[in-house]
């Protein structure tokens, strides 16, 4: 397996944060890489992206203003496998880390996660009150396909409205 590295670079307009690499993530260096995920076809559906992008194309996304990280950097076949002291920690590592890139949105994709990771029991999805320096912050529904309740139109649609908001419309 190799490190998944960011794709970050200062100033984006949103900063899309995992919750940590899956294995096929992990084994191919790319975000949201397993089949199945469905982040990139959100995304596309979104507005995000002119068309649907593929997880090898990742490093695309920062002429649009967009980036990826993950709060932990440990993969995992699942999120839940990961403690609630490595997701603490992950949060503090994605603090700095916003703090030094300056997005002006950081999407963390997974409520759950938000809250053990940042300790904030009653987040729920969309825009948060929690700033990181100047950076608004926006849960978004897991990608991934064992979040079945979320059908990739309800996705889509969630991803929507950050994308709106965080475009100035």
């Amino acid at each position: 397996m190799q490190a998944l590295g960011d794709v970050i670079g200062a100033g984006l307009r949103v900063l899309f944060c995992g919750i940590n690499p899956g294995l096929v993530s992990a084994e191919t260096g790319h975000h949201f890489a397993r089949p199945g995920n469905r982040f990139w076809p959100a995304l596309h559906l979104a507005g995000f992206t002119p068309r649907q992008f593929r997880p090898d194309e990742q490093r695309e996304l920062l002429r649009l203003g967009l980036g990826i990280t993950n709060v932990v950097d440990k993969p995992s076949a699942r999120a839940d496998e990961l403690t609630k002291a490595e997701l603490v920690a992950g949060g503090e590592n994605l603090v700095k880390k916003v703090l030094e890139f300056q997005p002006r949105w950081l999407a963390v994709v997974g409520v759950t996660a938000y809250r053990d990771a940042f300790n904030e029991r009653k987040a729920t999805m969309g825009a948060q009150d929690r700033r990181i320096g100047e950076t608004r912050v926006w849960i978004l529904p897991n990608p991934s396909g064992l979040n079945a309740h979320y059908t990739l139109p309800k996705l889509a649609a969630a991803y929507a409205e950050l994308e709106k908001v965080s475009a100035g419309g």
